[in-house]
């Protein structure tokens, strides 16, 4: 159960940052109109200039004291792009992503567990060839199911130059005009009794097992993972928030509970070195492995 209470203010921020997408859509608009009609000079600028600043305005940053919920998956799995390691984890405070986690189960080939050499296919792999991809999420704290997002389509992997390169500009791009929908992809937001929110995101399609008004236990089954959204391969993309829509959102930090961290091993593919001050202390850091278990009076559902 969750232990720790979010923090308010910043309503006017909160009011901008929700129509981020918008802000763009006008510069791009702006941009448009001013190509093909002639517009005074110190005009043109002010109307290019205040939509990035407006979509530069985030939601207050908040860091209290950890909120404590169990670990959304089961088996052992993999920490990356982690609070563990720094915060802003993802690079970025949008869509409530300050201190979001994203999970890759460890595959069963320790010869895996490389950095990739990239080719030059026009086509990613599969979903389907990869370990983390079917696998089931679960809730991390009981709550009402507030938002369910499940049917856009997965897509395959980015993990080629060609399909790397497009995913970091033109289709990024792209998916930011889209919104949290094109970037976050499928997802569940889950609302919990001290008025925290977790969202699960790129999630498979049509996997989502709950509805919106749906109460859920911990360790109950949500969905599974899939590739939706801005993603490069299957993963679970976890994170909590102080409100239920994403634009408006700060991030909070999370404790897990459930998880054993294996000393004696790490990811060689998603360990980026030691931890920087702005680490949240006790959390799996970039390239850990850890085993998730059940929580206590859960059903034992098989994860791999």
């Amino acid at each position: 159960m969750p232990t720790s209470t979010p923090g308010g203010g910043g309503t006017f921020r909160r009011a901008i940052a929700r129509w981020q997408t918008w802000w763009v859509r006008l510069f791009i608009l702006m941009v448009v109109v001013m190509s093909v009609a002639p517009v005074p000079r110190l005009w043109a600028l002010v109307c290019m200039v205040v939509p990035l600043l407006l979509f530069c305005v985030r939601p207050p940053a908040q860091r209290p004291k950890p909120v404590t919920v169990h670990v959304p998956v089961r088996g052992r799995w993999i920490a990356c792009n982690s609070p563990g390691s720094k915060v802003p984890s993802h690079g970025v405070r949008a869509h409530g992503q300050m201190y979001a986690v994203d999970l890759v189960q460890e595959a069963a080939d320790e010869a895996t567990d490389t950095v990739p050499s990239l080719g030059w296919s026009l086509r990613g792999r599969k979903p389907e060839d990869f370990p983390s991809y079917g696998a089931p999420v679960f809730a991390m704290a009981p709550g009402t199911v507030v938002h369910v997002t499940g049917q856009v389509r997965d897509h395959r992997a980015r993990d080629s130059w060609p399909t790397l390169i497009w995913m970091l500009t033109l289709e990024g791009f792209l998916r930011v005009l889209g919104g949290a929908r094109n970037i976050l992809g499928n997802r569940v937001i889950v609302q919990h009794g001290d008025g925290t929110y977790a969202a699960y995101a790129h999630l498979r399609q049509g996997s989502a097992v709950i509805r919106a008004g749906d109460r859920v236990d911990t360790g109950q089954q949500l969905g599974q993972v899939g590739n939706t959204g801005n993603t490069s391969e299957p993963h679970l993309h976890v994170q909590l928030m102080d409100r239920p829509h994403p634009e408006t959102a700060a991030g909070l930090p999370m404790h897990w509970t459930g998880v054993e961290i294996d000393d004696q091993r790490l990811s060689h593919r998603w360990a980026t070195g030691y931890a920087k001050p702005s680490a949240v202390p006790g959390f799996p850091a970039n390239g850990q492995i850890f085993e998730a278990t059940t929580p206590q009076g859960a059903a034992s559902i098989d994860a791999t």
